[in-house]
């Protein structure tokens, strides 16, 4: 299992069993709305990172907005593998 899996089967399974303090619970709690303000902002910021030629910050951006498209695809019951569908047919 990969990393964006594992990350993937922990958001699953803080939808099906709630953690008090839990970021991800959190974000699911505040709906969908907040969800993709999260991953706007965070595109946004990966965006500025990469205008200003810094890798690492870009690096940081990415694993930022990566965690919140999976927080909104777990949320919206889009699975890996339905993501991976849709990528090896535009392929």
């Amino acid at each position: 299992m990969n990393i964006i899996e594992e990350l993937y089967a922990v958001i699953e399974d803080r939808k099906a069993n709630p953690v008090d303090g839990s970021y991800t619970n959190y974000l699911m709690s505040q709906g969908i709305d907040k969800i993709v303000k999260k991953v706007g902002e965070e595109a946004v910021e990966t965006a500025i990172a990469a205008a200003h030629n810094s890798k690492e910050s870009t690096a940081e951006e990415i694993a930022d907005v990566t965690y919140h498209l999976l927080v909104l695809m777990v949320q919206m019951g889009i699975t890996l593998e339905d993501m991976e569908a849709v990528l090896r047919n535009r392929r």
